[in-house]
């Protein structure tokens, strides 16, 4: 399906402004439309299936008629789509047994956004060798992600390069936007038009206004530029997205706390936002230490529990633990950074990789992953007990 055509050839058919535009890229390389892919990894109906019922009750848990919450559990990015499905697998059982009061969606993450360098995600570089195969990336993706939903295991996966939904989004429950785009102008235009909920996380030194502004400014239509399903570029006009959320991760300190849950509710809804708020436990909040996870989810379910017998403001005046209460009550759910096994490892030419161990961010492992969940839905329990 590829094709190249070098930036010199290019322009020495261009009459006008040869050697103006273009000076410093090397090729383009033409690459499969999304409807080419769609068409070639189809949905099928157990697929869509899972994708609308998640989407549904990921609705429902934000507007709070389902008084579950919802855990974004998985690798810090996918590298191995065969260790992916094993997970999938374990999560799919798990997901079963802790449906009356969770809904876990595993983190699927194809793209990841870099300060400096570094390793870009399975569709820039599968070969994690820089080679850059995006074609065969985009393959990979929309393959895992279409065996992942005909287990019945919802997806969730970070929006960074905006042509990239194009391509798998009907196979996508939820959205988070990262710290590092939050405030970009085109990421909050993407995310009004996505057909999913989409999580806004804080700025990377900790502040909640660029995630404020981003939701506002997802709720309202746009028109931008982008691609159709034909690959062909084109208007893009949307409706505006109305299941947003904040994610909270972190920044100069952690921000899981009481007060700062309160802090976030009450800025929300001094901009007429519904407080929705979801912690990721990693980054910045576990101070980048990924067995502090299960602490920190530990604490945001007692907070969770505490919530949901919130008194009413106006009578909860004089209540020592109400404070505590409102804050929890403000939380829909949470983020755990997540692998077959513990720990990160690094990226060597010539040298194997180990199975199941994260390329990027350090995980906790399937095992203590698996007991924190079971640990969170026992506690939850007790809000229907």
């Amino acid at each position: 399906m590829s094709q190249n055509l070098s930036a010199e050839n290019l322009h020495a058919q261009l009459p006008d402004g040869q050697g103006l535009e273009d000076t410093r890229v090397e090729s383009f390389t033409r690459v499969v439309t999304p409807a080419q892919l769609h068409a070639e990894i189809p949905a099928t109906a157990a697929m869509r299936t899972t994708v609308a019922q998640s989407r549904a009750a990921l609705r429902a848990i934000l507007q709070g008629s389902d008084r579950r919450r919802f855990l974004v559990v998985g690798p810090c990015s996918v590298h191995d789509p065969d260790a992916a499905l094993e997970y999938a697998q374990g999560l799919g059982v798990l997901a079963q047994e802790v449906a009356d009061t969770l809904l876990l969606v595993m983190r699927v993450y194809f793209e990841k956004p870099r300060t400096t360098v570094g390793w870009k995600g399975l569709i820039n570089d599968p070969g994690l060798d820089g080679s850059f195969d995006v074609e065969r990336g985009l393959r990979l993706a929309r393959g895992l992600l279409a065996q992942i939903n005909a287990m019945g295991v919802p997806a969730g996966t970070e929006a960074l390069d905006p042509v990239i939904p194009q391509y798998f989004s009907d196979l996508i429950s939820w959205y988070a936007i990262g710290a590092r785009t939050t405030e970009s102008q085109t990421h909050r235009e993407m995310a009004s038009g996505l057909s999913a909920p989409v999580g806004f996380k804080n700025g990377t030194e900790g502040g909640l206004d660029v995630a404020i502004n981003a939701w506002l400014a997802a709720l309202g239509p746009h028109a931008f530029l982008g691609i159709d399903a034909a690959g062909e570029v084109s208007v893009v006009r949307t409706r505006g997205n109305p299941d947003g959320h904040v994610i909270l991760r972190g920044g100069r300190q952690p921000n899981y706390d009481g007060a700062s849950l309160r802090a976030a509710a009450d800025a929300l809804r001094a901009v007429s936002l519904p407080a929705r708020l979801v912690v990721d436990c990693s980054h910045a909040n576990s101070g980048r230490d990924p067995y502090q996870q299960p602490r920190i989810l530990d604490q945001l379910v007692q907070a969770m529990v505490a919530g949901a017998s919130a008194a009413r403001p106006a009578q909860a005046s004089d209540d020592s633990g109400a404070d505590n209460r409102l804050a929890g009550a403000s939380l829909v759910g949470a983020m755990l950074e997540s692998n077959l096994l513990a720990g990160s490892q690094k990226i060597v030419p010539g040298v194997r990789l180990q199975r199941g161990i994260s390329v990027t961010d350090a995980c906790i492992g399937w095992e203590e992953t698996r007991a924190s969940i079971r640990r969170a839905a026992d506690q939850l329990r007790r809000l229907s007990a």
